[in-house]
């Protein structure tokens, strides 16, 4: 196995990883519920309706 000649001290640990952070996510509002989702992602409606590109994929279930 590979072991580094010296150790690398913290500091020059953090600052090669300054660039490595979260970022928040796109939010979107569908033009057709009005619902709020995230981009490329499928989502549901208030009435368990599943939807992607303002389209309708899975209509919901009804219970009687």
């Amino acid at each position: 196995m590979a072991h580094p000649k010296s150790r690398i001290s913290k500091q020059r640990k953090h600052k090669r990883r300054t660039h490595k952070k979260a970022t928040m996510p796109n939010i979107a509002t569908c033009a057709t519920t009005g619902e709020k989702h995230q981009l490329h992602r499928s989502y549901t409606d208030l009435d368990g309706n599943m939807y992607y590109r303002g389209k309708l994929l899975i209509k919901a279930d009804v219970e009687e």
